[in-house]
Formats: structure tokens, C-alpha cells, sequence
């Protein structure tokens, strides 16, 4: 009898230790400054840029009618210092085929680039458009194995720009037949979008 009222006091003191440390509230590592536990915040990342730069160069495949262009874009500026004061320059080199091909001819009678800028809160005003016209009649000549190249500069766009697009407008003269002296315009259009850089 002894034994059991010792054992049932032994119980007793670990009931009541227990309940006292019940009452002792959040461990302190639970605890933030001054005894509040700290509200979890997000904070935004900012949506990454395309770069169709990004490699240094591009390529594009456009259709207009019955020509078929290759166009590759690249610049000679690198990428980190495309920034929005610097004279940032776009070379294009530029060959079609026809089809079918029944032995006309393909020529170039003008190339457009206008570049506009965007900034996190919309589109700015765009620059004012560079325009090659060609300076031949009735053209340049574009059909594989002959090939247009050209350079074209995007200016100072303001401080607060993040990218641009450079919009580009090619406009051809294709013979209708391969002696005659009648033409049928077709024009491809193509978009590139660079990042700016601080």
C-alpha cells in the first residue's frame, strides 16, 4: 500500500508540472521582436524581357505571294551595352526565292525600320521610321545567289524604356513573267523585340 500512494503521488507532480508548462505560452523561438509572430510578405519579380537578340543574332523565314525571304538580324553592340542613350545599330542581310520559280526576277524597292519603345508602364512614342529606298528601278536585286544588306541605327529612346520592338516593312517587286517590264508588289513585315540595359 505503501508503494502504490508513491507512485500515485510521482503522477501527480507530473500531471501538475505539465499543466504548468501548458500555461507557459509559445516557445521563445516561436516568438518574433517584441513577442508577435511575423506576417510572411511577397515581394514582386519583375517579368523577364524577351530578347530576340539575346545570341547576338537571329534569323527569320517571311513569305509575301510567291517570295520566300531569309533574314538574319544581328548587331555589332553587345548586349549589355544596349542602353537607352546609346546609338544602338541592327544589321540586316536579307535573300528570297520564288516559286515557282519560272526564271523571273525578285528585286527590293524599299526596307523600313521603326523602332518603339516600351516602359513597365506602356509603349512610348515611337522614333521616327529609317527608310532604304532603292536608288535602281526597279530595284534592288534579292534573288538567290543576289542578297540585300543594310544597317540600320535605333537612337536615344527615353530613360525609363526596358525594350524595343523594331518593326520592319520590306516591300518587292516580282516580274510577272521573266521579260516583262510589268511588276507585282508583295510585302513581308517582321518584329524583333531587345532589351534595354541601365
Amino acid at each position: 500500500m505503501r508503494r502504490w500512494s508513491r507512485f500515485a503521488g510521482v503522477v501527480t507532480i507530473s500531471i501538475a508540472g505539465m499543466a504548468a508548462l501548458a500555461g507557459c505560452g509559445p516557445a521563445p523561438w516561436e516568438e518574433g521582436a517584441g513577442g508577435s509572430t511575423p506576417t510572411p510578405t511577397s515581394t514582386a519579380v519583375p517579368t523577364p524581357v524577351p530578347n530576340d537578340l539575346s545570341g547576338g543574332a537571329t534569323q527569320r523565314a517571311l513569305t509575301a505571294g510567291a517570295v520566300a525571304a531569309t533574314i538574319d538580324y544581328w548587331s555589332t553592340l553587345s548586349m549589355d551595352q544596349w542602353t537607352p542613350d546609346a546609338v544602338k545599330p541592327v544589321s540586316i542581310s536579307l535573300i528570297t526565292t520564288v516559286t515557282p520559280d519560272d526564271g523571273q526576277k525578285v528585286y527590293l524597292q524599299r526596307a523600313t525600320m521603326t523602332a518603339v519603345p516600351h516602359s513597365p508602364t506602356g509603349v512610348l512614342d515611337a522614333l521616327a521610321p529609317q527608310v532604304d529606298a532603292a536608288t535602281v528601278s526597279p530595284g534592288y536585286l534579292v534573288l538567290d545567289p543576289y542578297s540585300y544588306s543594310q544597317t540600320f541605327n535605333v537612337g536615344l529612346v527615353p530613360a525609363e524604356a526596358t525594350y524595343v520592338t523594331l518593326q520592319f516593312s520590306y516591300d518587292f517587286l516580282v516580274q510577272t513573267t521573266p521579260t516583262s517590264s510589268e511588276y507585282a508588289k508583295q510585302t513581308a513585315t517582321d518584329t524583333l523585340t531587345v532589351a534595354l540595359t541601365d
